[in-house]
């Protein structure tokens, strides 16, 4: 058994090495064809674009890893039943449990591999591949907004540290480093009526939960005793070189905010709904996030159980260009019934972990349904 796991193995690993590359090598020449166009605007050159695409690459890896574990696994077994090895394993007292425990073990290290590219290669290269070319071309991250940044937070009591009030803040330009610029901070109590103005031409994060603001003008309403409307007598107005600016904002929470949520890793993606819940804020949209990333890796495990039935199928039942093929089919089906569940889910307000389950449910259901078809034919 032992032989023969590493002899699966071997096999599995390599076609789908081989379908990885080829699938990257695809994405990287369409990915630089896009690029073609940046090429000689500023200081963007050729190798700018090559180090661009090249720090893309680990988020493809990880979308397409349940796809290529499947055509690989498709592959190989396809090639077995050609051969007639798989008969062979099959009259050496192979049973299909022990090729479905054979195959799930083979399996978990690519779930490994997937869990690690998702959680910690492909977020950082993507964070590195924006900024890189955010500093190449001199931009800021004000040009994808047309009004700038917004974020929601909520203002404590510096003594009791109760939430007394909600806070906006809108930031016209960020730096690549984290600086931001042109940040405007505005302050309501818990009826919502504004109390502080704050203007600054820029803040900087010194330490955890304080920022430091320069060139401040700050205008504070205070309410008037009489039908709460304000007098011009109590609107207080002043100028500062510096202040400080209290807040549970953080460089990372901005950074979350401009960042494609399937792209986050599982811990941005908890801190970050942890944040829109303490604020009253809708969170779903990043919980199915979360659970999508959590789950994942299992679809890797469930593709190359849907893989085993063709195992079965004799050389006469098509040839391996076809299933292969079927394979390339059943693999962008399930990448498209995952981004539909997604959304859907959102719209139906479906529990975030439900909504991520049901998409490897359904296939491992139809994994389960061929099994049981090949076994009984």
């Amino acid at each position: 058994m032992k032989t023969l796991r590493r002899y699966f193995a071997g096999e599995i690993y390599r076609s789908s090495l081989f379908v990885m590359v080829a699938f990257l090598a695809l994405f990287a020449f369409f990915d630089l064809m896009g690029e073609l166009g940046s090429i000689g605007r500023g200081p963007y050159r050729l190798e700018h674009a090559f180090i661009y695409v090249a720090a893309g690459l680990p988020s493809y890896a990880y979308e397409l890893m349940p796809i290529v574990a499947l055509i690989g696994t498709i592959y190989v077994m396809a090639q077995f039943a050609s051969r007639s090895e798989f008969t062979v394993m099959r009259a050496s007292s192979l049973s299909m449990a022990r090729a479905l425990l054979l195959l799930a073990r083979i399996a978990a290290v690519l779930a490994v591999i997937t869990f690690v590219l998702g959680e910690f290669v492909a977020p950082k290269a993507n964070d590195f591949r924006q900024q890189f070319k955010r500093r190449i071309e001199g931009a800021s991250l004000s040009a994808e907004f047309r009004t700038g940044l917004w974020a929601k937070d909520v203002v404590r009591d510096s003594v009791t540290g109760k939430v007394i009030g909600s806070r906006f803040i809108n930031a016209s330009k960020i730096d690549p480093g984290g600086l931001v610029r042109s940040i405007s901070v505005f302050e309501f109590d818990e009826h919502m009526r504004m109390r502080t103005r704050i203007a600054a031409e820029r803040a900087e994060y010194v330490e955890p939960g304080v920022w430091r603001l320069s060139a401040v003008d700050e205008i504070n309403l205070i309410p008037s005793d009489t039908m709460n409307r304000l007098r011009p007598e109590l609107i207080k107005r002043r100028n500062v070189a510096t202040s400080t600016l209290h807040s549970d904002i953080t460089p990372e929470i901005l950074s979350v905010l401009m960042a494609d949520p399937k792209r986050m890793s599982a811990l941005d993606l908890v801190q970050f709904s942890r944040h829109l819940q303490q604020n009253n804020q809708r969170s779903e949209q990043y919980e199915i996030a979360l659970w999508t990333k959590l789950l994942y890796p299992v679809a890797v495990i469930v593709m190359m159980v849907l893989a085993l039935p063709f195992a079965y199928m004799h050389a006469r039942s098509g040839g391996l260009s076809l299933k292969v093929f079927i394979g390339i089919m059943i693999g962008m089906g399930f990448h498209l019934v995952n981004n539909l569940f997604s959304h859907i889910g959102l719209l139906n307000t479906w529990p975030p972990l439900a909504t991520a389950a049901l998409p490897s449910i359904l296939f491992l259901l139809a994994a389960i349904s061929a099994l049981w078809w090949v076994e009984r034919h």
